[in-house]
């Protein structure tokens, strides 16, 4: 089945799911254009996520995706919370933050039956999830909608899984992707692998369609994609310019700066994730075995990205962005997702 028929949309152009870059404002421009406009919801309150999908449906007739997280909220461990906040003692001095203050929190939620309490309301066309799927009960309750269900996959163990387990269609995430990785098989990043090496593995290991991810930012890459058989394309770090963006003003002078180096983190929310190198990344290492486990890390950084914010700095930023930079400009995302549809199209017509 071809992608646009799945989706119902005109173009097989996906505006991929950013929670530090938007809002539904994104998601409307980008569904409006004949695209799939993506909503990130799993940073939202409930309140604000009816808000957000109350939103959506005034501000579109077109179909539209809403993405979830699926993890399993981790215990807390009082040993590496204490190991964690050691770790950056040193920047709470520096701010005269005293630790003692910060509330420990989540800051990310799973997708959950009270969280499908308040969706199903509004039976989104498209739904999608990273790190895995729901539990089947779930699952089939967001099917029973008429939903389509979407879910990433950072190898083809990933794909095949997801296939298996009900997802309609698949976003094969490349290594060079901006935010968090989708894994959930393997915690091991030596795994991860380039779009245009994992694309052509998972195109031939499932049945479903196939939607390419990372690094994407021009037609070229998008004819690479159709290329190595992909579906359709799903695009986010290029749109983190556009007006319709929430892009904060660090984030957008980080982009700004240009030839941005990314790196996988762990030390924003304890999962790796890609962004852009910043003061915390280059002095504590992208990585560390002390930062609890996802999304556990995120309350100890978040007094210190606000009182950095405030002075203009990203030290504390989580700076997602893909390796692909180069397309990110400050245009209207209509204008920007037309692009990707009139390159999708010509390298259909070869």
């Amino acid at each position: 089945m071809r992608l646009e028929s799945l989706l119902g949309t005109r173009y097989p152009v996906i505006q991929a799911p950013m929670a530090l870059g938007q809002t539904s404002a994104l998601a409307i421009a980008a569904s409006n254009a004949g695209g799939l406009g993506s909503l990130a919801c799993a940073t939202l309150t409930t309140e604000t996520l009816r808000g957000e999908l109350q939103a959506m449906r005034a501000g579109t007739d077109q179909p539209y995706n809403v993405n979830f997280f699926c993890h399993t909220p981790p215990e807390p461990d009082a040993d590496r919370e204490a190991a964690w906040r050691k770790a950056l003692a040193p920047y709470f001095a520096e701010y005269e933050i005293d630790p003692a203050t910060i509330p420990a929190g989540p800051g990310r939620e799973p997708f959950t039956h009270q969280v499908a309490d308040i969706v199903e309301a509004f039976r989104p066309p498209v739904v999608s999830f990273h790190f895995g799927l729901p539990p089947p009960e779930l699952l089939d309750r967001v099917k029973s909608w008429g939903s389509k269900v979407l879910a990433s996959a950072t190898t083809v163990e990933e794909a095949v899984w997801l296939e298996r387990n009900g997802a309609d269609a698949i976003v094969a995430q490349g290594n060079e992707a901006g935010g968090h990785r989708g894994m959930f098989l393997t915690d091991d990043i030596d795994t991860q692998i380039g779009t245009f090496a994992l694309l052509p593995q998972v195109v031939a290991a499932v049945r479903v369609p196939v939607i390419a991810a990372g690094g994407i930012a021009d037609a070229r890459g998008v004819a690479a994609a159709h290329a190595l058989g992909a579906s359709g394309v799903q695009i986010g770090t290029a749109f983190l310019l556009c007006p319709e963006a929430t892009s904060n003003p660090v984030h957008r002078a980080a982009i700004k700066r240009g030839a941005a180096h990314t790196a996988l983190t762990n030390l924003f929310t304890g999962r790796p994730a890609r962004g852009i190198v910043n003061r915390l990344m280059k002095e504590l290492g992208p990585i560390s075995p002390a930062a609890p486990a996802f999304p556990l890390a995120t309350s100890a950084i978040a007094p210190l990205r606000a009182k950095a914010e405030a002075k203009g700095l990203d030290d504390f930023s989580p700076l997602w962005c893909g390796q692909n930079a180069s397309a990110c400009r400050e245009v209207p995302a209509a204008q920007l997702l037309r692009e990707f549809a009139d390159a999708w199209r010509q390298a259909a017509s070869r």
